[in-house]
């Protein structure tokens, strides 16, 4: 194989932008279904895990919301794409506080959308940078199953409708601390 041919094998930035804004798209929503789950079934004492659940959703969608609006950049985009994972991550663990952590399929869910933070990480990593075909496969995938175990807890019903999210003032404080 020559380079010009390997070239040719390589995802050109807007298709890698495609990947990246679907798996940044359905953390975002995993992030926003995990703010309404939370504020629906706290209790007086989880005010704080609602307050986080929300701020979390809130910051996917301004992580989707700069990419949405961005060229393509393979880096930024998987940035944007770790924002949303990390984001719904933290909603993720506020509904498991919401259950209780003796509940088995919220734990799970808990676990596999950290898991999925942490493979967006990787596809986003200074020596990735979005392009690794490998990392951004295993994030993809990631993302599925973090998709699926939320919706095994209760946290996403299939066919509903995604409670929308104001992404709030992007202040260059929080731009430059989602690395942007």
């Amino acid at each position: 194989m020559n380079v010009q041919d390997h070239g040719e094998q390589e995802p050109t930035a807007a298709a890698l932008k495609v990947r990246h804004a679907a798996r940044a798209e359905s953390a975002a929503a995993r992030a926003a279904a995990l703010s309404h789950y939370v504020e629906q079934s706290a209790s007086g004492s989880h005010a704080d895990a609602v307050w986080k659940a929300a701020h979390a959703a809130r910051v996917a969608a301004q992580a989707l919301a700069v990419l949405s609006e961005s060229e393509p950049d393979p880096a930024a985009d998987s940035r944007c794409a770790r924002n949303a994972a990390a984001s719904a991550a933290q909603a993720s663990q506020m509904g498991q506080l919401v259950d209780g952590t003796d509940v088995e399929a919220s734990a799970h869910a808990c676990r596999a959308a950290l898991l999925a933070s942490q493979a967006a990480g990787a596809a986003a990593g200074a020596k990735s940078l979005g392009v690794d075909e490998g990392l951004n496969a295993e994030a993809d995938a990631a993302e599925k199953a973090a998709v699926t175990a939320a919706e095994a807890a209760g946290w996403i019903r299939p066919g509903e409708d995604v409670p929308s999210v104001a992404t709030g003032v992007r202040s260059p404080e929080v731009m430059t601390m989602m690395h942007l």
